[in-house]
């Protein structure tokens, strides 16, 4: 199986390149500059229109949205139990955080971090502003889950959402309130971080922040 990562440090690749760690799936990585454009060349375009990582190409097919690789990962190679099974109630669940980490976590995440996108420079600071408390709000519902259904999000077993919630947790560490202020969601972090994965895709990206 030929696989191919298209990505750029700490962004939303960086779960791609974990799981791939953690699966123990042989690839081949290759990180974009962003500061030269690399990922709105002609060549990169043609892999992935919206010029954005993660692309994951697998044996050609091309994937892309960090959370549907994260899925897809999981489902591919079950016997790491990171996903439970179709039709359970337990996979209700894995879809619903992960969703959750789509459709709450990362547009707020997007408004933070590119605040003129929406309604254009005037209306910067206001924009990051609400996704500030968008962010706290959603951020205390998940502590609030895992303060009673913890550790996990699925409560005892690891599965693909924690990585992906990892990372989302690692975009706050520069935010007035990071994630690690809530006790639940820094033990949460501590036992995803203590994985041997995450030391290893830290070393390859060469990222030292947020240990």
């Amino acid at each position: 199986m030929s696989v191919i990562l298209y990505g750029s440090p700490s962004t939303a690749s960086l779960v791609v390149h974990w799981l791939l760690i953690e699966l123990r799936i042989e690839h081949e990585l290759r990180q974009l500059d962003f500061d030269a454009g690399e990922q709105k060349s002609p060549e990169y375009l043609a892999i992935n229109p919206r010029g954005r990582v993660p692309a994951l190409l697998i044996d050609g097919q091309v994937l892309t949205e960090s959370a549907a690789i994260a899925m897809h990962l999981a489902d591919l190679h079950p016997q790491a139990g990171l996903a439970p099974a179709p039709g359970t109630p337990a996979r209700g669940d894995y879809y619903r955080w992960m969703c959750f980490c789509v459709y709450t976590l990362m547009p707020a995440y997007r408004g933070w971090f590119y605040p003129d996108e929406p309604a254009g420079p005037d209306q910067a600071e206001a924009v990051k502003q609400r996704a500030r408390v968008q962010l706290e709000d959603a951020w205390q519902q998940v502590a609030d889950h895992l303060e009673g259904r913890g550790p996990y999000l699925l409560g005892g077993e690891r599965s693909a959402a924690d990585f992906v919630l990892t990372m989302l947790m690692r975009w706050s560490r520069n935010m007035p309130r990071p994630t690690d202020t809530w006790p639940s969601l820094q033990a949460h972090a501590r036992k995803m971080k203590a994985l041997p994965s995450f030391a290893e895709v830290y070393a390859r990206e060469g990222i030292s922040d947020w240990t």
